[in-house]
C-alpha cells in the first residue's frame, strides 16, 4: 500500500512539476499550461490545448486557431487576428497593440498595466492564454 501511494504521489508530483501558472495581476492562480500544451482553469478543467505544430484546440480537441512560426496568429479560417512581435508586443489584426509579454513573463494591457503574469511560459502561449482564452 505504501509503495502505490508513493508512486501515485511521485506521478502527480512529476505531472505537475513542469507545468506553468498563469495568474492575475495579484497573483492569484487563473489557469495553467502544461508542457504538452494543455491548457487547464483554475480547477484543472481542460479548457484547451496547443499542439507542438501551433494548432490551437478548444477542450474537445475542435481547432480554434494557429499560431504561425513569426508569430502571427490566426483563427480557424486561417484569417490573421493578431501578432505577438519578437519583442513580446501583441497587436490585433489592424496592427493596434493590445498588450506586451515581457521577457519576465509580466503581461500588460496596451495601457502598460499589468493584467496578469505568465512567468516561464512561451510569449505566443502565453498571449494566446491571456488575450484569447482570457485568464485575466
Amino acid at each position: 500500500m505504501k509503495n502505490t501511494l508513493l508512486l501515485f504521489t511521485m506521478l502527480l508530483t512529476f505531472s505537475f512539476a513542469n507545468t506553468q501558472t498563469i495568474q492575475s495581476s495579484n497573483y492569484g492562480t487563473t489557469g495553467y499550461i502544461k508542457p504538452d500544451g494543455t491548457i487547464q482553469n483554475s480547477s484543472y478543467a481542460t479548457v484547451g490545448h496547443i499542439k507542438s505544430d501551433g494548432t490551437i484546440q478548444n477542450s474537445s480537441y475542435a481547432t480554434i486557431g494557429h499560431i504561425k512560426s513569426d508569430g502571427t496568429i490566426q483563427n480557424s479560417s486561417y484569417s490573421t487576428v493578431g501578432y505577438v512581435k519578437s519583442d513580446g508586443t501583441v497587436q490585433n489584426s489592424s496592427y493596434s497593440t493590445i498588450g506586451h509579454i515581457k521577457s519576465d513573463g509580466t503581461v500588460q494591457n496596451s495601457s502598460y498595466s499589468t493584467i496578469g503574469y505568465a512567468k516561464g511560459i512561451n510569449k505566443e502561449w502565453a498571449a494566446v492564454a491571456f488575450f484569447f482564452f482570457k485568464f485575466n
